[in-house]
C-alpha cells in the first residue's frame, strides 16, 4: 500500500513529466505556510477525476495520522 509520502511523490513527479521534467517556481513557494499548517504537519494532495478527462490535483489539509486521508477511487 501506498504512504501518503509515496502518492505525494508520485504527482510530484507526474507534473514534472507533464511540464518537461522541470517547473520554475519562485522561492516563496517554500514558506512554511505554504507548505503546511499552523500544527507542522505538511499539507497533503487530492487527486479528482474530472469529467473531460483530466485529473484536478490540489492542496488539502491533511488529516491526521500515518495514512491520513488515503483513499482510492
Amino acid at each position: 500500500m501506498s504512504t501518503p509520502a509515496d502518492m505525494s511523490h508520485a504527482m510530484l513527479i507526474a507534473i514534472l513529466m507533464h511540464n518537461g521534467g522541470s517547473l520554475d517556481l519562485p522561492a516563496g513557494a517554500f514558506t512554511s505556510d505554504a507548505l503546511g499548517g499552523m500544527d507542522g504537519a505538511f499539507h497533503a494532495v487530492a487527486m479528482e477525476p474530472r469529467a473531460d478527462g483530466t485529473i484536478r490535483i490540489s492542496v488539502q489539509p491533511r488529516p491526521a495520522g500515518d495514512d491520513g486521508g488515503i483513499t482510492r477511487l
